[in-house]
């Protein structure tokens, strides 16, 4: 009995262990999102005010097609 008890005890602690790995995987990876989605949040506010400039002047769709990493046409 106390032989099944230790070894259960061993793999609820290799199981704890992991999981705290992963624990710090996920928020090492959360940290990176919060960093990054802002940035992806700005540069899709800046493309849509582009686009709506370009809807009053023209000549502005072909800067925000190039900030959008496409070509200009024009």
């Amino acid at each position: 009995m106390q032989a099944r008890a230790e070894a259960r005890l061993r793999e609820l602690q290799a199981e704890f262990e992991a999981g705290q790995a992963r624990l710090n995987e996920l928020e090492i990876e959360a940290g990176r999102l919060r960093e990054t989605l802002p940035r992806i949040s700005g540069a899709a506010q800046v493309l849509h005010e582009l686009l709506a400039a370009g809807e009053t002047h023209g000549g502005d769709q072909d800067r925000a097609a190039v900030a959008a990493g496409g070509v200009a046409t024009g």
